[in-house]
């Protein structure tokens, strides 16, 4: 079960943190002995296996695998990015799967409903829903296979670069946010995992905060972070021309170069940003529809 699942994920996470601590990040120690890297590669190994087999199970909420995980094609770093993946999207699902309490945000000219909830390690977490005419095929296309485009049709980027391919379902991306008049948080930018899960019809784009080495800063820019970020999408019932897009997102825009910034700003500016993708992303599809 999935249940069984998240508790191998933090057993095995216990036992592989001084393995982890040493893979590409802010603070590298010194140069792994090949038996370090060896050990390394192992614990790596059996978590995705642990994934794998789990997931292979036949219960309601489990997601499936992805389509490529055989760990032997794979360096220990690939599997690094993996793993951080399928734990980020397990922990998306928990929050589907919750009864919470979420709360309405107030939203002028938006195309979505958007509301808010405070989760325990996570904070405050937005949630968007809307229902687009197009079908999931098309938006998985858009946003996962075509990420480094977004930038034509989403005027708050102004860069989207894929650092690496591991497989079909795992990216490592550099985004970087347009600078813009009246900005209130400044121009950040954001190095990730992203991941594509399926289950059933649904299909999961979840994004985490990764490092990256080497990758300086952007100039003018302020390094970000994405904590959770897991795109659901599923064809309407009776309908599968049409998908109904829902939208976690929980970030760390991390203090100003003047500072730190309120949380009434932060608390205005997410919310705000998802209603403005997905009306920049209706305006797209609208625009580039098919014949």
């Amino acid at each position: 079960s999935c249940a069984m699942l998240r508790a191998t994920v933090k057993l095995c996470c216990g036992i592989a943190h001084d393995h982890l601590r040493r893979l590409p990040g802010k603070h590298c120690s010194p140069p792994r002995r090949p038996r370090e890297k060896q050990a390394e590669k192992r614990v790596l190994k059996e978590m995705l296996r642990g994934f794998t087999l789990l997931c292979l199970a036949p219960a309601a909420a489990c997601l499936e695998p992805a389509r490529d995980v055989s760990p032997s094609q794979f360096s220990s770093v690939d599997l690094f990015y993996i793993t951080q993946g399928e734990t980020a999207l397990q922990r998306a699902l928990s929050i589907l799967q919750q009864h919470t309490s979420w709360q309405a945000e107030t939203m002028l000219d938006a195309v979505a409903t958007v509301s808010s909830a405070a989760l325990p390690g996570l904070g405050k977490v937005f949630r968007a829903e809307a229902v687009l005419a197009v079908p999931v095929a098309r938006l998985h296309r858009e946003l996962f296979e075509g990420i480094e485009q977004m930038p034509q049709w989403n005027p708050t980027l102004s860069q989207v670069k894929v650092l690496q391919r591991i497989g079909t379902d795992t990216l490592v991306t550099h985004e970087v946010t347009a600078p813009s008049p009246g900005n209130l948080v400044g121009q950040r930018d954001f190095v990730s995992v992203q991941h594509c899960g399926r289950r059933e019809t649904a299909i999961y784009l979840v994004g985490t905060a990764t490092h990256v080495e080497p990758l300086p800063l952007q100039e003018g820019c302020i390094r970000a972070e994405s904590r959770l970020s897991c795109i659901v999408l599923q064809p309407l019932a009776g309908d599968p021309g049409r998908t109904r897009f829902t939208w976690l997102l929980s970030m760390d825009l991390k203090a100003s170069a003047t500072g730190w910034i309120p949380t009434s700003i932060i608390n205005r500016v997410l919310p705000q940003s998802q209603a403005d993708f997905i009306k920049h992303l209706c305006r797209h599809l609208s625009a580039t529809a098919c014949p």
